[in-house]
């Protein structure tokens, strides 16, 4: 990743999900920037993985094995994060799962509550118990939303999944206003398809009896003739959010996704 190496010397940054995918590169690129970091995520090994990674390229990091769906849970980590580094600067909110995709009729009502308590109850208790920090001295945060919900429609029973992604994006816009005179920075980002392992991780059921058949024969990713992004590139993104050279930018959802959603729709 292309990172200037001292841009973000002296800040902290908290990292939900960042035992994998986003989350991890985000955490990495974020400490190549010089940022401090504090990583959560239900899998401790996974964790624990990421921070060693940074500790060997000479990086700062600590793991605290989390749900952003506890109360309990993100207190502890914030209180981890205040008691280590007193201060926090960044909030990467990237947890999240894609839960089950089927057709809207057969979708239990336990698999919808398993979906929004994680991508919308884990947004509202991680902003909220990260909120007294970052108004210190304030600060910049970035949700991972997604195309789905936000610009992109077409994805057969992911009526939940998008649910959940276009209340994120609601609440962004609402706390980019609210926060502003705390010199908090709330923006979105709206990833495409990415080459994480979410995808092989969703139950899908009974998609063919509602999907409506489209064919793309170059791919659905024009811009590169249908290769999925990297979290790399996402990891960038974050970056740029979290750095000075976004600092009039708020309440703002930024897409990359190669122009998938214009295409998918």
């Amino acid at each position: 990743m292309n990172i200037p190496p001292h841009s973000l010397t002296g800040k902290v940054a908290l990292i939900t999900g960042a035992g994998s995918g986003i989350g991890r590169a985000s955490a990495i690129a974020l400490s190549q920037a010089g940022a401090s970091v504090v990583l959560v995520g239900t899998t401790l090994a996974k964790l624990q993985d990421t921070e060693e990674h940074i500790r060997q390229a000479g990086g700062q990091a600590l793991s605290v094995e989390g749900d952003v769906a506890s109360a309990k849970d993100m207190q502890a980590a914030i209180q981890a994060c205040s008691q280590k580094w007193g201060r926090l600067d960044i909030l990467h909110h990237n947890a999240g799962t894609n839960g089950t995709w089927a057709p809207f009729e057969d979708l239990q009502e336990a698999e919808w509550d398993a979906t929004l308590n994680t991508n919308l109850k884990g947004t509202f208790l991680t902003l909220k118990h990260c909120f007294p920090l970052l108004r210190a001295q304030g600060g910049s945060i970035i949700v991972t939303a997604s195309v789905n919900g936000t610009r992109m429609f077409s994805n057969a029973g992911a009526s939940a999944y998008a649910c959940s992604k276009a209340a994120q994006l609601a609440l962004v816009k609402m706390l980019a206003l609210e926060w502003a005179r705390h010199r908090i920075r709330v923006n979105v980002i709206c990833p495409g398809t990415i080459d994480t392992a979410i995808h092989d991780e969703t139950e899908q059921r009974d998609l063919d009896r509602i999907r409506i058949p489209v064919d793309f024969p170059q791919g659905s990713i024009p811009l590169k003739k249908g290769e999925a992004g990297s979290s790399e590139e996402v990891a960038q993104l974050v970056w740029f959010l979290a750095s000075e050279l976004a600092s009039h930018i708020t309440g703002t959802e930024v897409f990359i996704d190669g122009a998938q959603s214009l295409i998918e729709g």
